[in-house]
């Protein structure tokens, strides 16, 4: 999980751009917790077996550290001001067969709750 958390703070496109991101620091991937070895096939692995809930889990919790960071009363209106985004995220069908969203189009939609005061989403839920 601390491998995919790096990957996600240093915008990785894939396994195998973390993979070759944490091999440029493998002297210290120990001390980071990372483990001896981190390998595309190892990540494959773990990804399919563990459940996706414990990334949002722990996203929200993030999220709900800054926003108690972050909050202030600069903003003139009171009480919770959100903002609301749904965006259509396209992917490939020959790789995301799961994210059927037209007859020959793949796609997620995804919905964001942005609070205005603190500038952190609130809640983010994606639909396919």
């Amino acid at each position: 999980m601390l491998c995919m958390i790096f990957g996600q703070l240093t915008n990785r496109d894939s396994l195998r751009d973390l993979v070759i991101a944490i091999e440029a620091h493998s002297r210290k991937t120990y001390h980071l917790g990372f483990g001896k070895n981190v390998t595309r096939s190892n990540f494959s692995k773990a990804n399919e077996n563990r459940n996706c809930k414990i990334f949002e889990e722990f996203a929200y919790h993030l999220i709900e550290t800054a926003r108690k960071k972050r909050a202030n009363d600069n903003f003139e209106i009171k009480g919770k001001v959100c903002a609301f985004d749904s965006s259509t995220i396209d992917l490939c069908l020959s790789v995301f067969w799961w994210a059927k969203f037209r007859k020959a189009k793949g796609g997620i939609k995804l919905h964001t709750l942005f609070d205005i005061t603190t500038q952190i989403p609130a809640f983010i839920v994606s639909i396919r």
